[in-house]
């Protein structure tokens, strides 16, 4: 994989979802053309493109980049309803990402810009797996599996589920690209044995399927990745 087109995804992720705090998102979808973060969000995204290559010589991908960002953005929050929301989130993903791939080819063709801060692309690929098992992974089995939360009253703490989401899925990250594959064996073991008693003493059939699809999720996305960036050649 090509150093650029890393570059070029690791800057969206990290606009889409480390620098999109949930109330922007809620005041779009509130106020959609109107809201004022909507054209913020769009500045960042162009910002990153010009970060992660330390140059403004990428300024026309940038400026697609950020313009197609807009539109996409636009007529998610135009014609998103509560039906077809989870249809929206990954259209709106996949459409950015085919933005991207196509100024990748257009402007670069696979031949990637010097930098003098970096010379290892398997660097820029690490970071961009590492990230994209953080917020993005947690956003997405939100998304996934938010038909199957149970309607009972909620007794963890803030957020607590989605941390421990990221933990693990970064703890399988490293273990899995030093070789430890047994080591993802005893994190899914320790996991099951904290959560048992809680499971038990709930007796609740239906909070047990939702914490087992979300932690096969977690771990099957987590695993997936990693296996397949450490047998990605750069």
């Amino acid at each position: 994989m090509d150093i650029v087109l890393i570059k070029l995804l690791l800057a969206h992720i990290l606009g889409d979802f480390f620098l999109q705090p949930d109330q922007w998102v809620a005041e779009k979808e509130k106020l959609k053309l109107k809201s004022n973060k909507l054209y913020l969000h769009v500045a960042i995204h162009i910002a990153l493109v010009f970060l992660v290559f330390f140059s403004f010589s990428a300024w026309l991908p940038a400026l697609i980049i950020g313009t197609s960002h807009f539109a996409i953005d636009a007529c998610k929050l135009l014609f998103q309803r509560t039906s077809n929301k989870r249809l929206w989130f990954f259209a709106d993903q996949v459409l950015h990402i085919a933005v991207i791939v196509v100024c990748w080819l257009s402007f670069y063709d696979g031949a990637s810009i010097n930098t003098n801060f970096l010379y290892d692309a398997k660097v820029w690929l690490y970071v961009f797996g590492a990230l994209l098992l953080t917020s993005p992974t947690a956003i997405v089995i939100k998304v996934l599996i938010a038909r199957f939360i149970p309607s009972k009253g909620s007794i963890s703490l803030h957020n607590a589920g989605k941390f421990i989401g990221i933990l693990e899925r970064l703890l399988i990250y490293v273990f899995i690209l030093t070789g430890h594959l047994e080591a993802v064996g005893f994190l899914l073991a320790a996991k099951s044995i904290f959560r048992f008693g809680d499971l038990k003493e709930g007796n609740d059939l239906k909070l047990t399927e939702y914490v087992l699809i979300g932690t096969l999720l977690s771990f099957g996305i987590a695993v997936a990745l990693s296996l397949g960036i450490a047998h990605i050649n750069l």
